[in-house]
Protein backbone atom coordinates (compact mmCIF):
# COMPACT_ATOMS: atom_id res chain seq x y z
CA UNK A 1 0.00 0.00 0.00
CA UNK A 2 1.47 3.38 -0.96
CA UNK A 3 2.44 5.73 1.85
CA UNK A 4 2.28 9.51 1.78
CA UNK A 5 0.08 10.51 -1.14
CA UNK A 6 -2.68 8.02 -0.36
CA UNK A 7 -4.61 5.29 -2.13
CA UNK A 8 -8.01 6.36 -3.42
CA UNK A 9 -10.76 4.00 -2.30
CA UNK A 10 -13.94 5.74 -3.53
CA UNK A 11 -14.79 8.89 -5.48
CA UNK A 12 -18.00 10.88 -5.75
CA UNK A 13 -18.04 11.73 -9.46
CA UNK A 14 -21.57 13.12 -9.26
CA UNK A 15 -20.43 15.85 -6.83
CA UNK A 16 -18.42 17.75 -9.45
CA UNK A 17 -21.35 17.42 -11.84
CA UNK A 18 -23.85 18.86 -9.35
CA UNK A 19 -21.67 21.47 -7.61
CA UNK A 20 -19.07 24.13 -8.30
CA UNK A 21 -16.35 23.05 -5.84
CA UNK A 22 -14.70 26.19 -4.46
CA UNK A 23 -12.52 24.83 -1.63
CA UNK A 24 -11.46 21.40 -0.41
CA UNK A 25 -10.58 20.19 3.07
CA UNK A 26 -8.95 16.96 4.20
CA UNK A 27 -10.65 15.42 7.22
CA UNK A 28 -10.10 12.30 9.25
CA UNK A 29 -12.92 9.83 9.88
CA UNK A 30 -13.92 8.37 13.24
CA UNK A 31 -14.60 4.72 12.43
CA UNK A 32 -15.33 1.45 14.16
CA UNK A 33 -13.14 -1.64 13.67
CA UNK A 34 -15.20 -3.38 11.01
CA UNK A 35 -15.73 -0.13 9.07
CA UNK A 36 -12.04 0.38 8.30
CA UNK A 37 -11.80 -3.23 7.15
CA UNK A 38 -14.69 -2.70 4.74
CA UNK A 39 -13.15 0.57 3.50
CA UNK A 40 -9.84 -1.16 2.80
CA UNK A 41 -11.79 -3.78 0.85
CA UNK A 42 -13.32 -0.96 -1.22
CA UNK A 43 -16.89 -1.55 -0.07
CA UNK A 44 -17.90 2.09 0.33
CA UNK A 45 -20.33 4.37 -1.50
CA UNK A 46 -20.34 8.18 -1.32
CA UNK A 47 -23.44 8.71 -3.46
CA UNK A 48 -26.06 10.97 -1.81
CA UNK A 49 -23.82 11.63 1.19
CA UNK A 50 -23.10 15.06 2.62
CA UNK A 51 -21.45 16.69 5.61
CA UNK A 52 -23.18 18.87 8.16
CA UNK A 53 -22.32 20.61 11.39
CA UNK A 54 -24.38 19.41 14.34
CA UNK A 55 -25.64 21.31 17.38
CA UNK A 56 -22.41 20.58 19.30
CA UNK A 57 -20.28 22.20 16.62
CA UNK A 58 -18.91 18.88 15.36
CA UNK A 59 -18.85 17.94 11.71
CA UNK A 60 -20.73 14.78 10.74
CA UNK A 61 -20.72 12.81 7.49
CA UNK A 62 -24.27 11.65 6.77
CA UNK A 63 -25.54 8.88 4.43
CA UNK A 64 -22.12 7.48 3.51
CA UNK A 65 -22.67 3.75 3.00
CA UNK A 66 -20.00 1.35 4.25
CA UNK A 67 -21.02 -2.25 3.64
CA UNK A 68 -20.91 -4.61 6.64
CA UNK A 69 -17.70 -6.63 6.92
CA UNK A 70 -18.23 -10.29 6.01
CA UNK A 71 -16.32 -11.66 9.00
CA UNK A 72 -17.65 -9.03 11.39
CA UNK A 73 -20.50 -11.14 12.91
CA UNK A 74 -22.07 -9.31 15.90
CA UNK A 75 -19.45 -6.54 15.86
CA UNK A 76 -20.68 -5.16 12.54
CA UNK A 77 -21.82 -1.57 12.22
CA UNK A 78 -24.89 0.19 10.84
CA UNK A 79 -24.01 0.83 7.15
CA UNK A 80 -25.36 4.40 6.92
CA UNK A 81 -24.74 5.77 10.41
CA UNK A 82 -23.44 9.33 10.82
CA UNK A 83 -19.66 9.47 11.22
CA UNK A 84 -17.73 12.22 12.91
CA UNK A 85 -15.18 14.11 10.81
CA UNK A 86 -11.96 15.36 12.36
CA UNK A 87 -11.14 18.97 11.44
CA UNK A 88 -9.46 21.82 13.28
CA UNK A 89 -11.81 24.15 15.18
CA UNK A 90 -10.80 27.12 12.99
CA UNK A 91 -11.75 25.18 9.85
CA UNK A 92 -15.13 24.20 11.29
CA UNK A 93 -15.85 27.79 12.38
CA UNK A 94 -14.97 29.04 8.90
CA UNK A 95 -17.21 26.43 7.28
CA UNK A 96 -20.14 27.30 9.58
CA UNK A 97 -20.13 30.84 8.21
CA UNK A 98 -19.77 29.70 4.62
CA UNK A 99 -22.52 27.07 4.56
CA UNK A 100 -25.03 29.45 6.12
CA UNK A 101 -24.90 31.37 2.86
CA UNK A 102 -27.54 30.39 0.37
CA UNK A 103 -26.67 27.55 -1.98
CA UNK A 104 -23.52 26.23 -0.26
CA UNK A 105 -23.10 22.72 1.05
CA UNK A 106 -20.36 20.32 2.10
CA UNK A 107 -19.92 17.35 -0.21
CA UNK A 108 -17.51 14.42 0.18
CA UNK A 109 -15.38 14.14 -2.96
CA UNK A 110 -13.29 11.07 -2.24
CA UNK A 111 -12.19 8.66 0.47
CA UNK A 112 -8.60 7.48 0.57
CA UNK A 113 -6.05 5.80 2.82
CA UNK A 114 -3.10 8.02 3.77
CA UNK A 115 -0.35 6.67 6.02
CA UNK A 116 -2.66 3.84 7.09
CA UNK A 117 -5.48 6.21 8.12
CA UNK A 118 -8.80 6.75 6.32
CA UNK A 119 -9.28 10.33 5.14
CA UNK A 120 -12.10 12.05 3.30
CA UNK A 121 -11.75 15.05 0.98
CA UNK A 122 -14.64 17.45 1.65
CA UNK A 123 -15.54 20.10 -0.91
CA UNK A 124 -17.35 23.35 -0.26
CA UNK A 125 -19.76 23.41 -3.16
CA UNK A 126 -22.28 25.80 -4.61
CA UNK A 127 -25.14 24.05 -6.39
CA UNK A 128 -25.25 24.15 -10.17
CA UNK A 129 -28.39 25.02 -12.05
CA UNK A 130 -29.60 22.83 -14.89
CA UNK A 131 -28.21 25.17 -17.55
CA UNK A 132 -24.77 25.08 -15.85
CA UNK A 133 -24.76 21.30 -16.08
CA UNK A 134 -25.72 21.40 -19.76
CA UNK A 135 -22.94 23.92 -20.45
CA UNK A 136 -20.39 21.66 -18.73
CA UNK A 137 -21.50 18.68 -20.80
CA UNK A 138 -21.20 20.72 -24.02
CA UNK A 139 -17.71 21.91 -23.05
CA UNK A 140 -16.63 18.36 -22.18
CA UNK A 141 -17.98 17.01 -25.50
CA UNK A 142 -16.22 19.77 -27.49
CA UNK A 143 -12.91 19.02 -25.75
CA UNK A 144 -13.34 15.29 -26.42
CA UNK A 145 -14.04 15.98 -30.12
CA UNK A 146 -11.02 18.29 -30.40
CA UNK A 147 -8.73 15.73 -28.74
CA UNK A 148 -10.03 13.02 -31.06
CA UNK A 149 -9.40 15.23 -34.12
CA UNK A 150 -5.84 16.00 -32.99
CA UNK A 151 -5.16 12.31 -32.39
CA UNK A 152 -6.47 11.38 -35.83
CA UNK A 153 -4.40 14.09 -37.54
CA UNK A 154 -1.21 12.76 -35.92
CA UNK A 155 -1.76 9.25 -37.26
Amino acid sequence: MPRGNGKTIAQNKKARHDFFIEETYEAGLVLRGTEIKSIRAGRINLKDSHARIDHRGEMQLVNMHIAPYEQGNRFNHDPTRSRKLLLHRKEIDKLVGLIQQKGYSLVPLKVYIKNGVAKVLIGLGRGKKKYDKREDLKRKQMKRDADRAVKESLQ
